[in-house]
């Protein structure tokens, strides 16, 4: 549950240079990408219902990409410098804000889909919470559960597995050993795998149900384009949390292997800051289309 890297990279198939380049790579975009984003959603979220329980969610994302974001750059530095300036507790927490921002994100894309879900076998128009102080409480209560339970356990847990090189960070495998983590990253990665293909599944029942009800173009339905809203973040998932759990199986029996691999696909995990970024082009490109009676192509 934390960032890996060995001392034996024999396995590797990735120059030491071309590895630094592909994370400057995505952690650039990352940055960049999220941090446009968040300016463009925090623009968007000002106009709207902030009582709604999505938008309640989307905000509470805003924040989460907000708070990692600002540990990039210190893994860009790292990268391009090779050398570690900062604390060993420093280290620590920088490691821990990516896991840490995989599973916020997780769970409040969990909040969001569930809503969705609700509203549409319920045939409601949206679900609100009764005053704004409501929505207030409810994302302080989710944030200090998750804290409480992760930030302890990413610190403890962020062993430097070379204590003698202080410039070194990121180097922690030795916590896989445990019997303990390695029983907590499996039920992680089954809960994980189970949810994503649950929802994946009934959103695309949900998709289907929409399309046979719906008579001519799909383009100019609303109903549709809320459903394309809820699976874009079911891919979202998909696509930068699924690869990392699916290579941790093998990496959790394979720790001495090259752990550039595993970096990588933690890297992968962070472009998750790049959907409100997608989403507000989706949501442009919808107002497009309506206003040009859906003439567009797709």
């Amino acid at each position: 549950m934390s960032d890996n890297s060995t001392q034996n990279e024999t396995d590797c198939l990735l120059a030491d240079n071309t590895a630094n380049g592909i994370l400057l790579a995505i952690y650039s975009v990352v940055f960049l990408g999220g941090f446009i984003g968040t300016l463009i959603m925090i623009f968007l979220i000002c106009r709207t219902n902030t009582r709604s329980v999505t938008i309640t969610a989307v905000i509470n994302l805003v924040v989460a990409h907000t708070v990692f974001l600002l540990t990039v750059p210190f893994r860009i530095a790292y990268i391009i410098q090779k050398k570690w300036i900062f604390t060993t507790i420093f280290c620590r927490l920088v490691s821990a804000m990516i896991h840490i921002h995989m599973y916020i994100c997780f769970v409040f894309y969990l909040i969001m889909l569930g809503t969705r879900f609700v509203i549409f076998f319920q045939h409601k128009d949206k679900i609100e919470f009764y005053r704004i102080l409501h929505s207030v409480a409810t994302s302080a209560a989710v944030w200090i559960v998750i804290l409480i339970i992760a930030l302890p356990t990413f610190l403890v847990y962020g062993q430097n597995s070379i204590p003698n090189l202080p410039d070194r960070c990121f180097y922690f495998h030795k916590e896989l050993s445990s019997n303990i983590v390695i029983i907590m990253n499996y039920i992680i990665i089954a809960i994980m795998i189970s949810v994503v293909c649950l929802l994946l599944t009934i959103q695309i029942l949900i998709i289907v149900k929409v399309v046979k009800k719906i008579q001519g173009s799909v383009l100019v339905h609303q109903e549709f384009w809320a459903q394309l809203k809820s699976l874009f973040f079911i891919l979202v998932m998909l696509f930068c949390f699924l690869p990392f759990h699916l290579f941790r199986i093998y990496y959790l029996k394979h720790t001495d292997s090259c752990s550039t691999y595993n970096e990588i696909s933690l890297a992968v995990t962070a472009l998750s800051c790049l959907d409100l970024s997608i989403f507000a082009i989706h949501t442009y490109f919808h107002k497009v289309c309506q206003r040009n009676m859906c003439k567009c192509l797709i």
